[in-house]
């Protein structure tokens, strides 16, 4: 006996939910939640959605849902397509998670992780000069140095686009924590 198939009622009810909870983790690191919504949507439906779909379904404006499909396109986790014989652009989400998140951390790098460094390397060296008076001052910001230099050298080599180093880390650590 083959198991009963959810209604379209129950399936458009749980792709909203997780197109809520998607949009509330999305305001929780600091992205715009309509843009994580607009990004669960693509993710959970699998299918390409033009921008008035993501409009209708998410009751937003074409603003926003331009803003968002556009930053989407620059973090690199959805695509534009077409559709034969209709001129609308189409946008599909990555479907691979562990491409997904390689494009999201890439992406979070490369916006905070890398500017960060370079503002800590100019507040080190404004200290050079001072003697006994800056060296407590650089030890400190030398230990932070570090640490975001293996964090940037982490990143940098497991994130490759075309790399499966991520899951290759993961997949490591699980095993590390294993009986």
């Amino acid at each position: 006996m083959t198991p009963a198939r959810p209604k379209p009622d129950a399936l458009h009810e749980a792709q909203d939910r997780f197109v809520a909870t998607w949009g509330q983790m999305g305001s929780a690191w600091g992205i715009s939640r309509t843009m994580a919504e607009v990004h669960a949507l693509l993710f959970i439906s699998g299918d390409a959605l033009c921008t008035d779909d993501v409009m209708d379904r998410l009751q937003i404006s074409r603003g926003s849902a331009s803003m968002s499909l556009r930053a989407l396109l620059d973090w690199g986790v959805i695509n534009r397509t077409h559709k034969r014989g209709d001129r609308k652009e189409y946008f599909a989400a990555e479907q691979d998670v562990w491409t997904m998140f390689r494009a999201i951390v890439r992406e979070r790098m490369k916006r905070e992780v890398d500017p960060l460094l370079a503002s800590l390397f100019e507040i080190r060296d404004m200290t050079g000069g001072l003697g006994a008076v800056g060296a407590d001052h650089n030890a400190r910001l030398d230990a932070l140095l570090l640490f975001f230099e293996v964090v940037q050298t982490f990143g940098h080599r497991f994130i490759s686009p075309a790399g499966e180093g991520l899951q290759a880390a993961a997949d490591i650590l699980n095993k590390a924590d294993a009986p």
